[in-house]
């Protein structure tokens, strides 16, 4: 839910991106959510009723689903949703304040019933799908990939941001995200014409190879220029 304008299906991130609030907060606002969970083997389900769980699964549910409270505060879940779809609050700062009392807070404790839901759901379709594996796995190795770049820029500060105002945090990011803009056009634009170039001379170019082809790569790129030193 952000300013791009581009309507996000699917959000992959690592065990570090993972809660039962997010879960769903996701699931609520019609966003798909696919973490890659660490020790997935560790994970336990929820299901509404234990005694009524396969033989086979029942060593693997962890608790019960509280119905009652679910239903109890509905409305006020709805309401949260409405608060998020409209804008008049973002997301994050919600689940800043459900993380920070999800005990005492009756809507979190709801919430994070719908995660479990949610989660147990998706870790049930995760073991079954090796498609989504695959989709997860791509996803987050192109936010890697992007990451690399960008430390790869950063070569002064080595990854640190010491500016001590906003301001001035807001503008050493934004350089950076500047940078690694036009490094990622540059090598799209030239990847461009290297295959218009090989399909105008008839030359092999699978067309179904090209979405392995990353823009993000720099080892082409002199990231600390050249030094043209005089004789004398």
């Amino acid at each position: 839910m952000n300013e791009t304008g581009k309507r996000i299906k699917e959000q992959y991130s690592d065990t570090g991106g993972f809660t039962d609030h997010v879960f769903a907060v996701s699931a609520l606002l019609g966003y798909r959510f696919i973490p890659r969970i660490r020790d997935l083997p560790s994970k336990r389900l929820y299901v509404f009723e234990p005694s009524t769980a396969p033989k086979e699964l029942r060593g693997l549910a962890g608790g019960k689903i509280r119905e009652n409270l679910i239903a109890q505060n509905w409305p006020d879940i709805l309401h949260t949703v409405a608060t998020m779809a409209a804008g008049i609050m973002p997301p994050s700062q919600l689940l800043k304040k459900f993380a920070s009392y999800p005990r005492q807070h009756e809507l979190a404790v709801a919430l994070r019933e719908v995660g479990r839901i949610e989660r147990t759901l998706f870790i049930v379709e995760w073991l079954l799908d090796t498609d989504m594996q695959r989709r997860a796995q791509i996803g987050l190795n192109k936010g890697e990939a992007h990451h690399a770049l960008k430390n790869a820029l950063w070569i002064g500060r080595q990854g640190e941001i010491r500016d001590r105002t906003a301001e001035g945090q807001h503008y050493r990011m934004a350089g950076l995200n500047l940078l690694a803009a036009v490094i990622t056009y540059w090598n799209t634009d030239h990847l461009g014409r290297a295959v218009s170039a090989r399909l105008q001379d008839e030359r092999d170019c699978p067309l179904e190879l090209l979405s392995h082809i990353s823009p993000l790569g720099w080892a082409h790129t002199l990231l600390t220029g050249e030094y043209w030193l005089p004789k004398r």
